[in-house]
Parts: structure tokens; C-alpha cells; sequence
């Protein structure tokens, strides 16, 4: 289990010294949110810039950046360098793997991912946004909207992420133009008005020069709205997660049989939605049995009096039914649905072809299963979003609709209800490679 963060601490540079003072839970919230959008439009500079002007930089990770960039020859301070880690992406000045940086304000905790741009690294981008609440778009002014742009947003919209924050980026190269801003602007809400997302908000930046990021931009006084970290702070997050449909896979049975514990059984797992609380009637799948929830308790041996997502716990039941890994507890009136036929969305990671009638491993919350293609439907073109059912063929990056069994029925809710209940990965049976990542629809 993943033990559960007691301290959350906020880090302020004071005198040229770093002091670390504590914060209640109660106090700070926690945000995830990706930077995506295509390659060279400023996504890890964004990061270094937005982690350096907040005074979330250790004084010798800044020392550690100065040193590289000189010695890379660069005329200042390369902030990109604080997530692109790996030799090939400082040589290249690109984002190949997905790096995660944290830091916090007084308001809010977050977690960063910072997703590479190119096709080629697609399959890394869904990773680094699947679970987060918000993505930050990058585009360069120069550029404007491309089709790396339209795919990445397409994806966070299949992703559900629910909050979009388009940045134009380089507005310094563009003289600070409110017109190339709102033509850009324009040209973004259109495509994305074709899309399930709500809450999208526009900001013309520099990452560069660290305009509109944490501080107003004196040169773009024509902006009036907010800067990128009081739009982190403040948007909400409340009915983003799903509180109503108790879903909690069993990752491992917890068996001391120890002279302290001689007959403890507990169930250990992450609550993947709603709330589940001591003598609540639940029902375990697949079985059927229904019990109570005798006690719940955390890493610290703490018992609670309600568990929710994303809280890791050990469940103890008040009878001694036979549960194991992959298995489901749900709440008795509130069951998801029990099939072997899925239709699914489906982004695919690998350089090999979809399968049609193709045998694959299924890989749903805690269960495994044997999987078989039915039919491919259709592949998405991400510049008009129309449906190609002429063309099933689903290879690298590809996005398409695809119809698959599974040998034994697996419980499921909807995507756009239950991420986690709602999403799969499908697997080679013979190099356990992982091939494609889908959403149920």
C-alpha cells in the first residue's frame, strides 16, 4: 500500500536560506495537471519558469542548472533543464519521457507531468495525463494551432480531463500581438467546442521571460485576466471525483497469521470511487456474497471511519468469505456492470497493428484476463475528429473504436463516470509488452 502523506510542507526561499514549514492537511488541496502540446513549444521551460518564480527551486538544483547551461553555451539560465534529465533530451532539447516535479503554495499542492511533443512519444503523453484534473495546452504564437495540438487535447478530452488552460506561448517573438492572440484563441475554442470539455480558459505567456506565469505581464497590459498560477490555485476541484459509486479492488489479502494476529484477514487496495465506511453492507464480486465492513485502517495501523479515493486502506469484512486479488467490493445497491463484450477507445502504443480476431491480456484495476478483438470500427482523424470506418487500421498513435471478449465476465463502470473502473491496458501475451491503453464507452 501507498502510505498516505501525513506532512505536506510548503518551501519558501527567505535571506537566501530555505525553510520548510509545515501545513495542515485540511489547509492545501492537491492538483495534478500535464503540459502537453507539440515539440518546441515551451512545455519544460514553462515548468522550470513557473517552479523558479515561485520560489520552488532547492538553491542547489538552481546552482546545478546554471553550471549545464553554461557549459551547453547558453546565453541564460536554461529552466528546461530542471525536468529534461535524460543525456538525449538536453542534447536534443527535447522531452523524451514523462518527468514529474512537485511543489506547493500556500493554497494548493501539485503534481507536474511533463509530457513529451512528439508523435513518436504519444503513448508517453497518455501516460503522463491519465489521472491528472487538468492540462495545461502549449502553442507557439508563431505557429498557432497544429495537428500535435488537436491530438494532444483530443487525448485529454478521451482522458476526461475535465480543465484546460491553452497557453499561447513566445509572445515576446510576436511583439506581444493581441491579434495573433485572439486568432489563436478563436481557432482553439472552435476545435474544441466539437469536444466534451467545459472549463477552458486561454493565457497569452513567455516562459522565457516568465510573462503571465506567476507575475502580470507588464507588456501585454491589454490581458486582463489571471496568470497561469492563479488559475492552477483556484480551479475547482470538487466534483471532479465520483463519491458515489464505492468501487474497491482488492490488490492483496493480508494474512500475518502471526501470534499477535492469528486469524486477521484483511483486505488491502486502493478505493477507486465513492465512500466506504465500518458496517456498511457490501456485496464482493465475483462471487456475490454479502457481508459488512468490519473496520477500516490505514498504513499506521489507524482505524477510520471512511475511506475514499484515493486512499489506500486495509478492509476487514465481519464474515470469512473467500477473497482475493482481483476481486471487487462494491456497495450492495450500487453494482457496475458484469460483461464480457466491451467496447472501448482504444490509443495504441505499439509499431505492430491492431489485431483483428487478435489475442491479447486484458489488464482491468487489479484483474487480468484473455482478450479477443471482435471487430476494429473505426479510426479518428485527429484534425477533423470525423470517423474513418474505411480505414481499420490501428497502428502506432493511431486512435480508434474497438469491440473485444474477454474470457470471464469483468466489472466495469463508463469512463467519463469511474477513470479507474473505467479504464484498461491490453498486453502481449508473449513479451508482456503493453500495446494500447483503452476507456470504456
Amino acid at each position: 500500500m501507498i502510505k498516505e502523506v501525513k506532512q505536506l510542507w510548503k518551501i519558501e526561499k527567505s535571506r537566501g536560506i530555505f525553510k520548510m514549514n509545515h501545513l495542515n492537511r485540511e489547509d492545501i488541496d492537491l492538483l495534478r495537471f500535464s503540459v502537453i502540446g507539440s515539440v518546441d513549444d515551451g512545455k519544460s521551460t514553462l515548468i522550470g519558469r513557473l517552479m523558479y518564480d515561485s520560489k520552488a527551486i532547492f538553491e542547489d538544483q538552481l546552482k546545478a542548472i546554471e553550471e549545464s547551461s553554461r557549459n551547453r553555451g547558453d546565453e541564460r539560465v536554461n529552466l528546461a533543464l530542471l525536468t529534461d534529465g535524460l543525456r538525449a533530451e538536453r542534447e536534443q532539447g527535447i522531452t523524451i519521457d514523462v518527468a514529474y516535479r512537485y511543489f506547493s503554495t500556500p493554497k494548493r499542492k501539485f503534481i507536474i507531468s511533463d509530457c513529451p511533443g512528439h508523435v513518436e512519444y504519444t503513448r508517453n503523453m497518455v501516460t503522463g495525463t491519465s489521472g491528472v484534473n487538468l492540462s495545461v495546452v502549449m502553442v507557439d504564437a508563431r505557429q498557432g494551432i497544429v495537428e500535435q495540438t488537436k491530438r494532444h487535447t483530443f487525448l485529454a478530452n478521451l482522458l476526461q480531463v475535465k480543465h484546460i488552460v491553452l497557453c499561447v506561448n513566445k509572445m515576446d517573438l510576436v511583439d506581444y500581438s493581441q491579434e495573433v492572440f485572439e486568432k489563436i484563441k478563436n481557432d482553439y475554442l472552435k476545435f474544441v467546442s466539437k469536444l466534451d470539455i467545459a472549463d477552458v480558459r486561454v493565457i497569452p505567456i513567455s516562459a522565457l521571460d516568465g510573462d503571465n506565469i506567476v507575475n502580470k505581464s507588464k507588456d501585454m497590459d491589454w490581458y486582463d485576466g489571471g496568470t497561469l498560477l492563479y488559475n492552477l490555485e483556484n480551479v475547482h476541484l470538487g466534483s471532479d471525483h465520483n463519491f458515489v459509486d464505492s468501487r474497491f479492488p482488492v490488490q492483496r489479502v493480508i494474512r500475518p497469521q502471526s501470534k499477535e494476529f492469528p486469524d486477521f484477514r484483511g483486505l488491502a487496495g486502493r478505493v477507486d470511487g465513492g465512500v466506504f465506511k465500518p458496517g456498511d453492507d457490501i456485496k464482493v464480486l465475483p462471487s456475490g456474497f454479502n457481508t459488512k465492513i468490519k473496520s477500516i485502517q490505514t498504513m499506521d495501523d489507524e482505524c477510520i471511519k471512511e475511506a475514499f479515493y484515493p486512499m489506500s486502506v486495509l478492509v476487514s469484512l465481519e464474515d470469512d468469505l473467500d477473497v482475493s486479488r482481483g476481486d471487487m467490493i462494491v456497495k450492495e445497491n450500487n453494482q457496475p456492470t458484469s460483461t464480457q463484450d466491451i467496447d472501448l477507445m482504444v490509443c495504441w502504443f505499439s509499431r505492430s497493428k491492431i489485431q483483428d480476431r487478435g489475442k491479447y491480456i486484458l489488464r482491468h484495476t487489479t484483474n487480468e484476463s484473455r482478450c479477443m478483438v471482435e471487430n476494429i470500427r473505426y479510426k479518428i482523424d485527429i484534425n477533423t475528429l470525423h470517423r474513418l470506418e474505411d480505414d481499420s487500421e490501428i497502428s502506432l498513435n493511431d486512435i480508434g473504436r474497438v469491440r473485444i471478449r474477454t474470457s470471464k465476465p469483468i466489472f466495469v463502470d463508463k469512463f467519463k463516470n469511474n477513470k479507474n473502473t473505467g479504464s484498461v491496458i491490453i498486453i502481449c501475451e508473449s513479451t508482456n509488452e503493453t500495446l494500447g491503453a483503452g476507456v470504456i464507452l
